[in-house]
């Protein structure tokens, strides 16, 4: 049963889910970016088939290796990031329930928010491993 008393812990629990919920807004532009620059590679790769059908250049072929592997890291990197923004969103989810059952789950909130960081270094590092391709080939 439910009383007044229960607001404060709720509050508390709403307070302490703000800057996760930062961190998801954050993580949701890096997606926004990384599924913007996986499009307009996509987009080059068509261009360059429709454009060397029937023949083959090396400057072609060369560059449709280099836009496979970006396309290779960004993909990567998505991944990670979209496990990061699972990751937060399921530390929230158990705070709230330890609040609400209340039981002790801060050590899978810390499991979860360790693994979140984890998962976003590792695709920032494909980020920035794309973004080194990008630029040698420019």
């Amino acid at each position: 049963m439910s009383t007044l008393t229960d607001i404060p812990t709720v509050s508390l629990a709403i307070q302490q889910a703000v800057a996760p919920v930062f961190l998801l807004t954050g993580i949701g532009s890096i997606l926004g970016v990384l599924t913007n620059r996986l499009g307009r590679a996509v987009d080059r790769g068509r261009r360059l088939h429709e454009t060397s059908a029937g023949r083959t250049q090396n400057g072609d072929t060369a560059e449709m290796r280099s836009l496979t592997k970006r396309t290779r890291w960004i993909r990567r990197a998505i991944t990670l990031c979209t496990l990061s923004a699972l990751c937060v969103c399921l530390s929230i989810a158990a705070l709230f329930v330890a609040v609400q059952l209340k039981f002790d789950l801060s050590g899978a909130v810390s499991l979860l928010f360790i693994a979140a960081m984890l998962a976003l270094i590792a695709g920032l590092l494909c980020f920035l491993r794309e973004i080194v391709l990008a630029t040698r080939a420019a």
